[in-house]
């Protein structure tokens, strides 16, 4: 695993340590969230950073795709 990865993986275990099947369910959908954000925010790597238009509409349309608000 990369170190990326192993870093939202630590974030997602201390915000949901539960042992519960539930705290599972939900430690999974902070980890698939938390790297979802993290591929939204890749995208000021385009042209224009944050200043451009397609990296807002790309992010948005990243995080709708997933269900996260924007």
């Amino acid at each position: 695993m990369n170190l990326q990865i192993k870093q939202l993986w630590d974030t997602a275990a201390k915000l949901e340590s539960d042992p519960s099947w539930e705290g599972q369910t939900k430690f999974m959908e902070k980890f698939a969230e938390l790297i979802i954000e993290e591929c939204a925010s890749e995208l000021s790597k385009v042209p224009g950073g944050y200043d451009s238009s397609l990296f807002y509409k790309n992010s948005r349309l990243l995080k709708e795709h997933f269900g996260i608000e924007p």
